[in-house]
């Protein structure tokens, strides 16, 4: 490279549509000279997508403001799978405006305009972008960075991020006219046409500005892009599948939870069959707890602010807890106070409380590693927009744990806690894993940099010593310490975050943990955080999507159904049934007056593991008949072949 050139001079490859300098993403517009190191950017890698999606999302919104001008912009930042484009519009869009803004969307698409980046001054911003009100918000934003008087989220830095403010014109290839022009920090494809194909509009929903339900209610479209028109289909074909799982749709169909308004949003109720999936989650874990050196522990769902101010979750985390209680104030007649009142928080984490119970005595070396275990409901403040079914509720129970270990005992612990982890998840029928390490966020963060960079060091080489492949979450570290999580793929290929296991040495000192040392003097513990499936109601939703509904035999909530051919094998069908709950099947005759036929319909649609059938036949024979829930059926099965292999099938939680 003699000079300075473009990423267009540079690389010739259609299927690029950005670059890397010096391991900042750039448009091809952008100039690298020798000096720096530059890497393409490919429309199908991970970068590419977010890139192309990000640029959908600019076309659909010029798509809206061409059909209706008065539309004011939010912001349209790339997510998983796609994008959303956030609208403040007098009525709420319909099917039918969908449809009319993807084909607006199209021309634009097949007119190739390209997209230029332009850098400005925050009065030019303000002066262009005069009749838009959140965008100005947005660049008020940006003049407050670094200030603590604003705080942005990731989405809104997709518009303000980088040290610059830019705006990014849609302009005709030919002429230079300017179509349509959005704040952005951009990168961008080079022009609309390379969306191609794969672009689509999903649906439509109600989204607070900023997330907060004390701003305006707006119009959210949500939408899609993918590389190719094959990759669209495919992903329409999962989204399909995802549908007919979805853990909210078959709570209702299968009796198993619901919401109750007069409760409150995000706040679940497990009915009796879901309760029986539940405890089977819990029962398993609690074995699994045992089993490895754990003991379980139990403590209040509410405590003094004290205690959060001294872990510091009431500085980090205040906006997610809910608001305090005041408590305990005494007045006497005339109405003075006699006795000063207290704040009190349900509690959204468990360490601050475990932590008591290890400093309630002297503790020795020879008690560490110390594993403290348990089932912990905690409340969490989401916000009405964010909530969705199980995987995101204000009340949830953790199957939380913290160790406490030496220096020494660092390393062999975390990779210990893997190894628990894969084999515990591995018993609920998750199997194929991958990890990610969480790194500090310096502006977001405690300790010294010596410690970070060595607690991470430790976490890295265990990921890498598990032969699982480690992904890096740059900045993604809670405050207190670098984290490895395990993410699980499911069965249709989705990716869920479950296990973390996360070191923390700011907890040890806040609340002055100590330990006597084998030469007698006293030592602070290094504190592991360690959540195995995250929180149940979000794990038992990930099993009811990953099984679709259709749960292994040890985690139905009804493992049999007897069905008689006609009333007269009722007695002797229940007879079977009887034996079955002995041994603490969960079992049932269905002696009800429905037809066979449609005995068989409801509990196959029930998804009941095993129907048990008995006619005449099989009564003479001392045998039944098994149906499965794929609609094959095995006759003439001895009676005690039958229990045995119900009873084997629930004791080695076989995956059928």
């Amino acid at each position: 490279m003699s000079a300075a050139q473009t990423g267009f001079e540079l690389f010739t490859d259609r299927n690029v549509v950005a670059m890397r300098v010096n391991g900042e993403l750039k448009d091809l517009a952008a100039t690298a000279t020798d000096a720096d190191t530059v890497e393409p950017v490919t429309i199908d890698s991970a970068d590419g997508l977010s890139i192309l999606r990000h640029s959908a999302a600019h076309v659909t919104a010029q798509a809206v403001q061409s059909i209706n001008p008065e539309a004011k912009l939010g912001i349209g930042p790339p997510i998983t799978d796609g994008f959303y484009y956030d609208f403040d519009v007098v009525e709420a869009f319909t099917p039918e405006d969908l449809k009319a803004i993807e084909k607006a969307a199209d021309r634009i698409i097949r007119q190739g305009q390209r997209f230029i980046r332009r850098v400005v001054t925050e009065d030019e911003a303000r002066a262009e972008l005069a009749n838009e009100p959140y965008k100005l918000e947005l660049i008020g934003l940006k003049g407050h960075a670094g200030h603590g008087e604003s705080r942005t989220d990731d989405n809104e830095l997709v518009e303000i991020g980088g040290a610059e403010l830019t705006i990014y014109d849609n302009v005709d290839a030919k002429t230079g006219e300017v179509y349509w022009k959005d704040l952005c920090r951009g990168p961008h494809l080079p022009n609309t046409r390379m969306i191609g194909n794969g672009y689509a509009l999903l649906r439509n929903a109600a989204a607070y500005w900023r997330g907060s339900e004390k701003n305006k209610q707006l119009q959210r479209i949500y939408g899609t892009a993918w590389a190719s028109k094959d990759d669209l289909r495919a992903y329409q074909e999962r989204q399909a599948e995802a549908a007919k799982r979805d853990h909210r749709k078959l709570g209702q169909e299968l009796d198993l939870f619901s919401f109750p308004e007069e409760i409150g949003s995000g706040l679940a109720v497990f009915h009796p069959k879901g309760g029986i999936v539940r405890m089977e989650i819990e029962n398993y874990m609690r074995q699994q707890l045992l089993k490895n050196g754990y003991e379980l522990v139990n403590t209040p769902h509410i405590t003094k602010a004290h205690l959060f101010e001294t872990s510091q979750h009431l500085n980090w985390y205040k906006e997610g807890m809910f608001p305090p209680m005041h408590l305990d104030e005494e007045v006497d007649e005339d109405g003075n106070i006699t006795r000063q009142g207290q704040d009190y928080y349900l509690k959204p984490m468990n360490c601050p409380m475990h932590n008591l119970i290890f400093r309630a005595r002297g503790r020795s070396y020879r008690e560490l590693p110390l594993r403290l275990a348990e089932f912990g409901t905690v409340y969490r403040y989401e916000k009405s927009g964010t909530l969705s079914g199980l995987t995101r509720v204000r009340g949830l129970t953790q199957d939380d744990a913290h160790i406490y270990v030496t220096d020494d005992q660092v390393k062999e612990e975390v990779a210990s806690q893997l190894r628990f982890v894969f084999e515990t998840l591995r018993g609920y029928g998750l199997d194929d894993f991958y990890l990610e390490l969480s790194t500090r966020d310096p502006a977001k963060s405690v300790g010294t940099d010596e410690q970070w960079d060595a607690a991470t060091e430790t976490l890295r080489q265990v990921g890498v010593e598990s032969g699982l492949e480690l992904v890096d979450d740059p900045g993604g570290a809670a405050f207190y310490g670098p984290k490895i999580s395990v993410q699980a793929r499911d069965a249709i290929g989705r990716t869920w975050q479950l296990s973390t296991v996360q070191l923390d040495f700011n907890q040890p000192e806040l609340f002055e943990l100590e330990y006597t040392a084998a030469d007698g003097t006293r030592q602070q513990p290094v504190m592991i955080h360690r959540a195995l499936l995250g929180s149940i109601e979000r794990f038992f939703a990930i099993l009811l999507e990953h099984y679709a509904g259709a749960f292994p035999v040890w985690l139905s909530p009804v493992q049999v159904v007897g069905v008689p051919v006609a009333e007269a094998y009722d007695e002797y069908l229940g007879g079977v049934i009887q034996q079955l709950k002995a041994l603490g099947v969960r079992a049932e005759l269905d002696a009800s007056s429905d037809r066979m036929a449609k005995k068989i319909r409801t509990h196959t649609k029930e998804k009941v593991p095993y129907q048990l059938i008995a006619g005449e036949e099989d009564m003479a024979n001392g045998s039944v008949s098994f149906r499965f829930r794929d609609g094959t059926q095995e006759n003439g099965v001895p009676i005690a072949d039958a229990i045995a292999r119900i009873t084997e099938s629930i004791a080695t939680r076989a995956q059928v």
